[in-house]
């Protein structure tokens, strides 16, 4: 997660800290965030109940937003996958039974996601995505359920997507024809298979 031009990562012993940036990824979707809209729901939401708000104030259905959410929550639980060996090529999908989850109670942080339309379910995942980083920056990991106490939400309306793609011989021949929406979805909500 990059929050405030810092890159963090939550490994799968639950802990966070900050990382340099030397380190690959091999995904990331990153941007200038400019808020266009700043909103104080003053009341607390589940997960479902946040991205229904949500979605009443983000009508453009084919908008890209990217969203930073910051305060106090009841409760989170987010998860995090081992780390792979370079150029294992293993889908998360078939890595479910190996992540490790997290519950935070009464605690205080950011999340930092985005919400992005249909038309991007190839290069991206359509709908939510969020990742939390504690204030205190030491706990943190891809969200799975939620509930909201005391928040600010801020919204930045994105007008343009760049994707970069790596120059590797595994890139040239990797097979993107399989169908792998199901499995994508299954990652998403934190699913075993």
């Amino acid at each position: 997660m990059i929050f405030e031009g810092k890159i963090y990562q939550t490994q799968h012993t639950g802990k966070t800290f900050m990382v340099d940036d030397k380190q690959l990824t091999p995904f990331a979707m990153v941007n200038f965030f400019h808020p266009d809209i700043t909103i104080t729901p003053h009341q607390s939401m589940n997960k479902a109940a946040l991205f229904h708000y949500l979605d009443s104030i983000l009508t453009n259905i084919n908008g890209m937003y990217a969203i930073h959410v910051s305060g106090k929550f009841s409760y989170l639980k987010t998860r995090a996958f081992p780390p792979v060996q370079e150029h294992q090529h293993t889908p998360l999908a078939e890595m479910l039974s190996l992540q490790q989850f997290f519950e935070f109670k009464d605690c205080q942080g950011d999340l930092i996601g985005y919400r992005l339309p249909t038309f991007m379910d190839n290069t991206n995942i359509a709908g939510y995505h969020f990742h939390y980083l504690s204030r205190q920056k030491d706990a943190g990991g891809h969200i799975i359920d939620l509930n909201t106490s005391d928040i600010v939400i801020e919204i930045d309306i994105l007008d343009s997507y760049t994707i970069q793609v790596p120059a590797t011989k595994d890139f040239e021949h990797f097979d993107f024809k399989k169908n792998r929406e199901e499995e994508i979805k299954n990652v998403e909500r934190g699913g075993k298979n």
